[in-house]
């Protein structure tokens, strides 16, 4: 391979903007393979479908143009889980067995290219134990390692310490403080200032409601969890106390995620993946019919 071409692949992020010997060279620059995962989704009267998305991609791909020799971006999905959210014109749902296929399809295609490292990033709450099992699967069935995380995770300390005016639990639900914020950071012009309408669910207003049943993206969630028709405990779409929201607290949220994200890459590309030992006496008679 030229010079040249080793140094488009090291400094190119984006996965599909190589050839396939710049393939080659980066996976033999031991760059971490990351996927964007969203959803196209109501997200209240304010804020657009694209979401969820959007602000998965965001972090990411500003955290692969910081430290391009670490990383490859894959192209977003940007569909997801998002059944209970159907009564909201616009939303697109995928089945979960369906996203789950489909993205562990994306990863085995990673693996069997030679990827040892693959991190799945997601921007979508009910998308994260179906990343979960992807992440896990991948693990079982492939060579490499695959880490999953919701980008809100890499904040959400310093959020709720030094950022957040919003009430916690709930005032980071759905479109609220945290999302509105960062949207307004990195696409200020596309949302819709004289329409921020939220309030904390129905549900967290029933006795014992803010006890047991609550969600929050920094907050955590309540010790319950009873996913309804989303229609059924809020009008706008939005719950949360998106009124709070500032693109300054949107900019602080997001170098913080960057900042942290890539700190996670440089981290997960050096850890070592100990190897499998098995522990049955005899031989296995047929491969494990478990996994997906």
């Amino acid at each position: 391979m030229s010079r040249e071409e080793r140094t488009t692949a090291s400094r190119e992020y984006r996965y599909e903007r190589l050839t396939w010997p710049e393939i080659n060279e980066a996976v033999d620059l031991e760059k971490v393979v990351v996927l964007p995962l969203g959803s196209t989704e109501q997200h209240g009267y304010h804020l657009p479908l694209d979401v969820d998305t959007k602000l998965a991609s965001s972090v990411v791909e500003e955290a692969a143009r910081r430290a391009p020799e670490s990383m490859l971006v894959l192209p977003p999905v940007a569909y997801g889980y998002t059944h209970h959210v159907m009564d909201f014109p616009g939303t697109i749902n995928i089945e979960p067995s369906h996203l789950v296929g489909f993205l562990l399809d994306i990863t085995r295609s990673v693996a069997h290219h030679g990827f040892t490292r693959i991190i799945i990033v997601n921007g979508h709450g009910s998308n994260h134990p179906l990343m979960e099992q992807v992440g896990r699967q991948t693990n079982l069935q492939t060579d490499a390692l695959c880490l999953t995380l919701s980008w809100w995770s890499l904040v959400a300390k310093y959020w709720n310490e030094e950022v957040r005016t919003s009430v916690n639990p709930g005032g980071c639900a759905h479109a609220g403080e945290l999302e509105t914020s960062m949207y307004l950071h990195v696409d200020g012009g596309a949302v819709r200032l004289d329409r921020v309408e939220g309030d904390l669910p129905d549900y967290m207003k029933l006795p014992g409601g803010d006890r047991w049943q609550y969600v929050d993206l920094t907050g955590g969630s309540g010790p319950a969890t009873i996913v309804e028709w989303t229609s059924t405990y809020t009008e706008s779409g939005a719950f949360g106390r998106p009124q709070e929201a500032t693109a300054e607290k949107g900019r602080l949220a997001f170098e913080r995620a960057v900042s942290e994200f890539v700190d996670l890459v440089a981290w997960f590309r050096a850890r070592p993946a100990p190897p499998r030992r098995e522990k049955r006496v005899a031989s296995a008679t047929r491969d494990l019919p478990f996994g997906f």
